[in-house]
């Protein structure tokens, strides 16, 4: 799969309707696994600082519970499908998710598929909850991994 070189919320990623498609799986899937999730395809501003600091080889999702959530130990969720490029073809592959639950007082953890798979932070969400989350992060994995294989 391609993916668009340069665009970081899932809104601009979403450039056909195959990976359209593929973002509103992952949308549905999260959703589904919990209920009172509110999406957000644009969790970043769209000003220059935010710009400078956000990673461009990443597609990026937020979501929101309708407070703040005990058992998640935060507010919202920041969702990054993180990409490798090749430079010569422009294709990039999905390598791994980093997701951090934010509240009031920023950060509270975050958990990364690319590491070790651990929530690591000053609170961290109840373990139930956690392991739903990674089932998310592993059907979202292999949802791209279909179109990672199915692209040659």
């Amino acid at each position: 799969m391609v993916f668009v070189n340069g665009s970081v919320n899932a809104a601009e990623q979403a450039n056909s309707i195959e990976f359209a498609s593929k973002i509103a799986t992952v949308v549905g899937l999260f959703k589904a696994t919990f209920p009172d999730l509110r999406a957000d395809l644009k969790p970043w501003a769209n000003d220059r600082e935010t710009r400078d600091l956000v990673d461009p080889d990443s597609i990026d999702l937020g979501f929101h519970f309708p407070g703040v959530s005990r058992l998640f130990q935060c507010r919202s969720l920041l969702i990054q499908i993180r990409c490798h490029g090749d430079p010569d073809s422009r294709d990039r592959r999905v390598i791994g998710l980093e997701v951090a639950g934010f509240d009031h007082r920023g950060k509270q953890w975050t958990l990364s598929t690319i590491e070790n798979w651990a929530f690591i932070g000053p609170s961290q969400p109840e373990p139930t909850c956690g392991e739903r989350l990674k089932y998310c992060c592993r059907e979202t994995l292999a949802l791209f991994a279909l179109s990672n294989s199915s692209s040659g």
